[in-house]
């Protein structure tokens, strides 16, 4: 173990609370920022590290420890506290000065300290951890339907991209017309309003001059 993270001290410094039925009660809040850390941790970081909450007034049947997604989580049952649970583990830890504790609990940083370890206030650590964001491997970096403002933003503008190459292809390809039979201009009109002779001149004057 390399990393300790005091939980709901963590929780505090987040804006975790929840969702569904679940949203503003602990275990709604646990289960949120246990999620979260399992998609900004890598595998091994999660593998390495021990979460701790409070179990105080918790119900029967609450397990010491249990695994989330490979990470390590441990309930202070049989201890006044967190703090109880992660002093003892601070003071047994084999390798101290490869640990780190994350926690804004003076009492705790005080542990660290004294067997070496390195500490870290918790809003401090998680502002760190949001900034650096790691993509969990395997995971896709394609935004999900559902929640996501820029899932949408993104389905949209391809929507229009398209509508526009449509349009493009449509005004580009060469229209083909109809074929019409040419037709010869009627003649105009004269000036006192009868037709022209359609006949050229001379036409039928040898008749005449028969008669």
């Amino acid at each position: 173990m390399r990393l300790l993270i005091d939980g709901y001290n963590l929780l505090h410094a987040t804006d975790l609370f929840g969702q569904g039925k679940l949203a503003g009660t602990l275990q709604g809040s646990r289960e949120a920022l246990l999620a979260r850390l399992a998609d900004m941790l890598s595998a091994g970081e999660r593998r390495a590290m021990a979460i701790v909450f409070d179990a105080a007034g918790a119900p029967p049947g609450l397990p010491k420890q249990v695994h989330w997604d490979h990470m390590t989580v441990r309930y202070a049952r049989e201890y006044a506290d967190a703090d109880a649970l992660l002093e003892e583990i601070i003071e047994t830890h084999r390798a101290p000065r490869g640990l780190t504790v994350v926690s804004s609990d003076h009492r705790v940083q005080r542990a660290a300290r004294r067997r070496g370890a390195a500490y870290v206030d918790s809003d401090q650590w998680y502002r760190d951890l949001v900034t650096r964001r790691p993509q969990r491997p395997g995971g896709s970096t394609k935004p999900k339907p559902g929640g996501s403002v820029d899932y949408w933003v993104d389905q949209f503008q391809s929507a229009e991209l398209e509508q526009m190459e449509a349009e493009l292809r449509r005004t580009t390809q060469p229209k083909l017309r109809p074929k019409t039979t040419k037709r010869q201009p009627h003649a105009p009109p004269t000036a006192d309003g009868d037709f022209e002779n359609p006949f050229p001149p001379g036409y039928g004057e040898d008749l005449l001059d028969g008669e």
